[in-house]
């Protein structure tokens, strides 16, 4: 067993309001629950040794000539993990049955079935939790052969096996050896309850096929509704169901990834906890879902976003804070735990997320586009409360602050948060016009076209003949990439296509891509970063709809290949082409969905005959500076790729 197998040696299973990592070597190394954001019992992948895990493979010696391979079954969320060798071909089939409902659950349960399809394999299994991160001791209460129930503070969690599969107790944990011949299988389910909460029924082989195929039904069924039918099918089912895989079911909340700590740079200390709902990544994700056919999940975040408007209550005095926990709740106190030695040795392990206390201007753009998206601003009391915030943005957008990045180094004018705040003046007049909506739109009209003459004169860097990342800076930035996304701009203007040179001469390698040069502009943290997956999906967007189609497919085709062997990406590309980062984030997949359609389109209109972009006619965006007392408007843009031709 690998004490610290590579990050992308893994594979998620989950029931929609939790989720356990598998590794290739049959070991699950993190499992929190009954919540994402929940402690963990399983957390060996932050540290071999206090962290705990639940293993279940084949027990044959190193050196036996064992291949392991890992894959879900087509289109689902469950996994098999496959064991060959020269006395047979075993599987470990993982999965959690969904919990789909408007409720939470105390109640979850991780089912693993081990199988031999050839010959005869010999089995070990060993389950050792460990309760609150690894800090607070359990009590093992044996129940016969085939049950035991280890006690911890606050939760039970229940293990019960199948006939062929007896367990024993090695000390407060419980272990198992069988051996299994072709055709045979034994089970064994691990059901986590709130303490002291009534034991469940004994397992049976029949009743857990019944479960494996509910499960692998449920996936079926609700993958019908995508309705991409593109060039990468596959990859974008696999991102689909990993990003419902990643959102709360009671409230529509999707985090950003299941896992915290895990380093961005291996023995480096930028290890954060993303087991939250951040507003821009919500956000961002509404029109992509909507044009994959998912309504009814772009919808539940769009109530779930209301709710944090309506009710603004924040750990600032801003209406909206930058992410929060699954159910809204604002307070995300981090803690470090020093206890744990941390993935290959990254420390600080980091729970909680201090960045929720940071000003993020960009999050009023991206929440205003997603409540307006498709005709759907929601109540009266809704428009009124997001009213609300564009004329407290209308008083405070033109302020440095962290930016998208969250930056612990300081606040810069930053050109994506004014950006950003330009696209929410833009759909807040357009709404209170479309619909009829009271609003002071003379005055969001003033601040917009004001950001508007702002990021044109300051963001724009003369020399670099760039869009820069703050107005005091000669630095690129990767997330300007949305520039002509949001509609700010033609995706043919000069200006743009000459950033768009300037980023592929700095800030991309072999078509990966980085942030921004820490070096040249420093952000308050030690260490470097590898390339980020979103800004290299979104570098391929922004080829595609630039007319770039060759690069941007050559481009597309590499990143597919940094998938791990079961379709998913944690955050970063390291060095060595190493996945980084916690895992698997929610915001690269979303952009690959959104490069691959893009692409689709471009590819098709260039097909039919010519480019799609209808604004190549229009003049550049320099020529579009306008005297104080205009009110230009530029035309109107969707922020999803799909429409973002400027």
């Amino acid at each position: 067993m690998n004490a610290y197998p590579p990050i992308a040696d893994h594979g998620m299973i989950g029931d929609l309001q939790t989720a356990a990592l598998v590794s290739s070597g049959g070991e699950i190394d993190w499992w929190c629950t009954p919540r994402f954001d929940s402690p963990s019992l399983f957390a060996s992948l932050l540290d071999s040794e206090r962290g705990g895990h639940c293993h279940l493979g084949v027990d044959l010696p190193s050196g036996s000539g064992t291949t392991v391979r890992q894959l879900y079954l087509s289109d689902t969320a469950v996994l098999v993990t496959r064991f060959m060798a020269p006395e047979g071909v075993g599987e470990v089939a993982d999965f959690m049955p969904p919990l789909d409902s408007p409720a939470p659950r105390d109640r979850h349960s991780l089912i693993r079935i081990a199988r031999v399809v050839r010959g005869t394999m010999p089995f070990s299994f060993a389950c050792r939790p460990r309760f609150d991160y690894g800090r607070a001791p359990h009590v093992l209460a044996p129940a016969g052969e085939h049950a035991a129930v280890f006690r911890g503070p606050g939760t039970d969690l229940h293990v019960r096996s199948t006939t062929g599969f007896a367990l024993r107790a090695d000390g407060d944990d419980v272990v198992s050896r069988f051996t299994l011949s072709a055709g045979e299988a034994a089970a064994v389910v691990l059901t986590s309850t709130a303490g002291g909460g009534s034991a469940p029924p004994p397992p049976s082989l029949e009743g857990i096929t019944g479960d494996l195929e509910a499960c692998r039904s449920f996936w079926l069924s609700w993958l019908r509704s995508c309705t991409y039918r593109g060039r990468w099918q596959d990859m974008v089912n696999r991102s689909a169901i990993t990003l419902k895989l990643l959102t709360y079911a009671p409230t529509g909340a999707p985090i950003a990834a299941a896992t915290m700590g895990l380093p961005e740079q291996i023995g480096g200390e930028r290890n954060w906890d993303y087991r939250y709902t951040w507003v821009r990544d919500g956000s961002l994700s509404v029109r992509a879902l909507i044009d994959l056919g998912f309504h009814e999940e772009a919808h539940a975040f769009r109530r779930w976003l209301r709710d944090r408007i309506e009710v603004r209550e924040t750990v600032r005095e801003d209406p909206l804070q930058i992410m929060y926990r699954v159910d809204g709740d604002p307070y995300l106190t981090e803690e470090v735990l020093d206890h744990f030695e941390g993935y290959r040795g990254s420390h600080p392990v980091r729970a909680g997320n201090a960045a929720a206390d940071q000003l993020q201007l960009d999050i009023y753009g991206e929440a205003s586009d997603a409540l307006i998206v498709g005709g759907d601003i929601g109540a009266i009391r809704g428009w009124q409360a997001l009213s609300d915030v564009l004329d407290w943005l209308a008083d405070h957008w033109d302020q440095p602050d962290e930016g998208i990045w969250e930056t612990r180094g300081g606040r810069q004018d930053f050109t994506y948060s004014r950006l950003m705040t330009w696209v929410a003046f833009d759909r807040g007049i357009r709404a209170a016009r479309a619909f009829s909506r009271p609003g002071d739109t003379a005055r969001w009209t003033g601040a917009r076209d004001a950001v508007f003459r702002q990021i044109v004169e300051r963001g724009w860097h003369e020399k670099r003949q760039a869009f820069v990342q703050h107005y005091d800076t000669d630095v690129l930035d990767a997330s300007l990439l949305l520039m002509p996304r949001v509609g700010f701009l033609s995706p043919r203007d000069p200006d743009w296509l000459s950033t768009l040179d300037a980023m592929d001469g700095e800030l991309v390698s072999d078509s990966l891509v980085y942030r921004y040069d820490p070096a040249a502009s420093p952000d308050g943290l030690r260490g470097s970063e590898g390339t980020f997956n979103l800004c290299s999906f979104f570098y391929v967007e922004a080829l595609a709809r630039s007319g770039r189609l060759a690069q941007a497919r050559y481009a597309f085709d590499k990143m597919l290949t940094y998938a791990n062997p079961v379709g998913l990406f944690a955050e970063e590309i390291g060095p060595s082409g190493e996945q980084l980062g916690n895992f698997p984030q929610a915001f690269t997949h979303l952009a690959l969905v959104t490069a691959a359609m893009a692409l689709d389109e471009e590819l098709a209109g260039a097909a039919a005959g010519g480019p799609r972009d209808g604004g190549r006619h229009r003049p550049a965006i320099r020529a579009l500076k306008v005297p104080a007392e205009s009110t230009h408007e530029v035309p109107a843009e969707s922020t999803h790729a799909s429409h973002g031709s400027g």
